[in-house]
Order: structure tokens, then C-alpha cells, then sequence
């Protein structure tokens, strides 16, 4: 099998190293890629935005499966142009992607399916004033999230008024997210531990991977602003069984069930971010892909043949028996450029990635690039530094996790030192 996968980032490279598994993979490219991709396929430039020129690329090559990894690609509608030319792809069209591309088409598809998500309210910038207005009866904590995409980090948190209102004004005057900000929810504060759950879909039918648990917050204990994430774990002991078929059953089964009684037809991952409240589970936002950095932990503790799970899901009949877990677990710390996730440096020289491979580290790249023979940071998040054993150890995967990435090193490097704290002094 011949199969193209589209993205660059750590994400990628976790999905890359899961592909190369399979014994049916024949060829493996990867649009854009990065370094540490071109370990399991060919990294290949293509302009994604053309379409045309992707789907010339696949009949070329005898793609029979084409992987998007990111969000934007799906939002533009590529997934629809590849069907519409007989080409299967991981992903959803481009009015189920809406399902993360904008949020108040989330919590009204929520709303129709019953899902349990918390009270919001809807406003742009024209009506500015009566954003401030509602501001003033709010409880406190609020939630303000920009409706459009903005990288992982349109969502602030206000503990009062006029950090509330400055967060209005920074959307709506000072433009901080772009377009993505011109409209806004603000949201109920929801309290308890956050999940990341995986379900691979066919449109009809789905299959749940093992549930993770990022970490956003830049600062240990959850402290700072949020970013695309700072590490991973998984399993996440906070959901046991029964409360993962609840969510299957309140949450996924509904979702999927109502985008399809619209035409929206969901094919591929569909991400449910959840907060784990004293009345039950609740749906902070969906994706519409995998997530990252969960992706970098999630795939490393399935046994089976991911490639096939995810043929199988995009040609409309999911193979519930594809892949299993049988008790592995992982962490990953994420290593940032310093002054992430606002303003860094880029262009640094990474020294330690061999040393710490060779003693058991999964590092996967999430912003580097070759340069004169040399690796350097190209982002704000450079590496994923993931752990792996073969039980369910979370505080032995934390302890290798951080020996390994004290064997690497590069001008600024910053890692968060608690990740997976919350699963092992539960």
C-alpha cells in the first residue's frame, strides 16, 4: 500500500513511525515532513492549498491512502477533493471539519445531540458592547475562546472582569488571533481533569483508542498561558472503563450520529476534549484530527496494524480488530524554545538526540530543520521526548522520560518537570 501523509510535526512523525509498522505499506511519503520523519518514508514538497497538485501527486504515485495529520488542510475542504477523485483519505470533509474550525458550529451540534458541554454565549465584534455587558453578570472563572483556529491557543481563561474584558478588547480591537478572533465565545469555567479521547470513525461506526491527558499550560501545576501542549500521558487511569463507555455512548455515538442526519458524514479522528466534572463528563471542544502532543503517547502503546485501522475507517467500514491495547503506557515531555509559546529564537544546534535514542527514547521532532549538516530548532515546540514500557508503570515512564531528555540539549530549551504528576499521586 502507498500512502501519503500530510503534515510536519510531531503528530506526523508519530503517525509516520505507527505506518512504517504495517506489514502492507509498500511506499511512505510525507508533505512537508521534517528530519525526523525521513526515517520511515520520503519526505515530499507539495503545495497543499493546490489541490490539483496533490491529487496529481497521488495518481503519479499509485496513492491508495492519503493521511492528513493538521487541521487546515481538512478546514479547506482537501479531503473532499480526494474523494471527489476516487482518492480514500483519513479525514473528515470540509462541513464535518467545521466540527473544530469553528466553534459555535460545535456547541450547536452539541446542543442537537445532548451532549453535556458547558453554557456559552456567542458574540463578534460589531457587538463588542454587549460582550462587556454580559461580562458584568458572569461568574468567574470565564472561558473566552476564539471561534476560528488559532493554533492551539485561542482560549483565555479570566479570573475577573477586567481580565475578561481585556481579553474582549485584545479579540476584537487589538485583532491578537486575526480573524479567528472577529467572533467569540465565552464559555462557562468548567472544573476537574481533562481526557483526550481518540475515536477512529467510518461515519457510522468508531473505534476508541487508549485516553490520554495533555498538559497546556506552559508552567508546571497548570500555571501560565496556554499552549499547543507540553507533554502527554496515557492511559489516563482517571477514566476507567465504565466511564469510557459513558462517553462513548453520551458523547462520541451522538456526535456522529447527528453530523450524519445533516450530510456531514464524519470520516477519520475525531478528538473529544473532555473535563471530568462532579456531574459527569463534559466536552470542552472537539478536533478534527488527532491531537498533539497525545498522538506522540497514544500510538506507541498499540499493538496491531494502525495502517489498517485507518484504511479501513477511511473506506466507510472501521476494523474494530485492527489494533488492541494490552497494557503499555508512555509519557512525553515536550522541549520548547525559551519564550514559548510567545516570541523565540529559532536556529539553535540540538546535541543529544542519539544518546538519549540509544537509551530507549522515542524523540520525535516537532520543529526542527537540517542546516549545513547541522540540526537546529525551527518552532516553539522542537522535540516530543517520549517514554514507553510494557506495563502500566506511569511513574517508571516518568522517570525515563526525564532521563532521557537530560541528554539533550539545545540554547533555550525548556520542559515542563510535572508531566503525568496528576495520574501518578491520584
Amino acid at each position: 500500500m502507498n500512502v501519503l501523509l500530510i503534515g510536519s510535526g510531531g503528530r506526523e512523525h508519530a503517525i509516520a513511525r505507527q505506518i512504517h509498522l504495517s506489514a502492507k505499506l509498500d511506499n511512505l511519503y510525507i508533505s512537508p515532513g521534517n528530519p525526523g520523519i525521513a526515517e520511515y518514508g520520503k519526505n515530499t514538497i507539495l503545495n497543499i492549498s493546490d489541490h490539483q497538485s496533490v491529487i496529481n501527486f497521488c495518481k503519479e504515485n499509485s496513492i491508495d491512502l492519503v493521511v492528513v495529520g493538521p487541521e487546515q488542510p481538512l478546514i479547506e475542504g482537501l479531503a473532499d477533493s480526494l474523494i471527489e477523485n476516487s482518492i480514500k483519505v483519513f479525514g473528515p470533509n470540509k462541513e464535518a471539519a467545521k466540527i473544530e474550525g469553528d466553534k459555535s458550529f460545535a456547541k450547536e451540534i452539541m446542543q442537537k445531540a445532548n451532549v453535556p458541554t458547558g453554557e456559552y454565549k456567542k458574540f463578534n465584534k460589531i457587538n463588542k458592547e454587549a460582550a462587556l455587558t454580559y461580562l458584568e453578570t458572569t461568574s468567574y472563572p470565564t472561558v473566552i475562546k476564539a471561534i476560528g483556529l488559532a493554533a492551539g491557543k485561542g482560549v483565555l481563561i479570566c479570573n475577573n472582569y477586567k481580565e475578561a474584558a481585556e481579553a474582549v478588547i485584545n479579540c476584537f480591537e487589538k485583532r491578537i488571533f486575526g480573524e479567528s478572533g472577529d467572533s467569540i465565545i465565552i464559555e462557562e469555567f468548567l472544573t476537574g481533569q481533562e481526557a483526550s479521547v481518540f475515536a477512529i470513525c467510518d461515519g457510522k461506526e468508531f473505534v476508541t483508542l487508549p485516553v490520554s491527558q495533555d498538559h497546556k499550560r506552559i508552567f508546571d501545576g497548570d500555571n501560565g498561558k496556554n499552549t499547543g501542549g507540553m507533554g502527554s500521558y496515557a492511559p489516563a487511569p482517571i477514566v476507567n472503563d465504565k466511564l469510557l463507555t459513558e462517553i462513548e455512548t453520551r458523547i462520541i455515538q451522538p456526535v456522529l450520529d447527528t453530523l450524519a442526519s445533516e450530510g456531514k458524514k464524519y470520516t477519520g479522528c475525531l478528538y473529544a476534549g473532555l473535563i471530568l466534572t462532579e456531574a459527569g463528563p463534559k466536552v470542552i471542544e472537539f478536533n478534527c484530527r488527532f491531537g498533539d502532543p497525545e498522538t506522540q503517547v497514544v500510538l506507541p502503546i498499540l499493538e496491531g496494524d494502525f495502517l489498517e485501522l485507518l484504511y479501513s475507517a477511511a473506506s466507510g467500514n472501521v476494523s474494530k480488530n485492527s489494533v488492541s491495547y494490552k497494557g503499555k503506557s508512555a509519557v512525553c515531555v515536550v522541549a520548547s524554545s525559551k519564550g514559548y509559546p510567545d516570541e523565540y529564537k529559532k536556529g539553535f544546534e540540538i546535541s543529544g538526540i542519539e544518546k538519549a535514542e540509544k537509551s530507549g527514547a522515542i524523540v520525535f521532532h516537532a520543529g526542527t530543520k537540517f542546516e549545513d549538516g547541522k540540526l537546529l530548532t525551527n518552532g516553539g515546540r522542537v522535540l516530543g521526548v517520549t517514554a514507553v514500557v510494557n506495563n502500566n508503570d506511569l511513574k517508571l515512564c516518568k522517570e525515563k522520560a526525564y532521563e532521557f531528555i537530560s541528554k539533550i540539549n539545545f540554547e533555550g530549551m525548556y520542559f515542563r518537570k510535572d508531566i503525568s504528576d496528576k495520574a501518578i499521586y491520584l
